[in-house]
């Protein structure tokens, strides 16, 4: 684990649809994506259930920051396997 407490999240939308994010509380962030309009996604809301599909622990947030950047940037099949773990 990180002693940062910086981590890049995957979360996937009852359409299949994948959110990639990053946080210093997964746990937290999760259930605000899940249940409060006002501090969640605007791009996950009304698209639940909601399902946490990956986290990793990040080194600090500008690490943290890069890499939600380059995973937003892979193609979904890519995402997928990095999901699987066979990136």
């Amino acid at each position: 684990m990180s002693d940062s407490g910086w981590f890049l999240y995957m979360i996937e939308t009852r359409q299949g649809h994948l959110y990639t994010g990053i946080t210093t509380d997964v746990a937290r962030r999760f259930e605000e994506h899940q249940s409060d309009p006002k501090k969640g996604a605007k791009y996950l809301r009304g698209k639940g259930p909601l399902t946490l599909v990956y986290q990793m622990a990040c080194a600090d947030r500008s690490g943290a920051s890069k890499l939600e950047i380059a995973i937003k940037k892979l193609s979904r099949q890519q995402k997928l396997a990095l999901i699987n773990g066979t990136k």
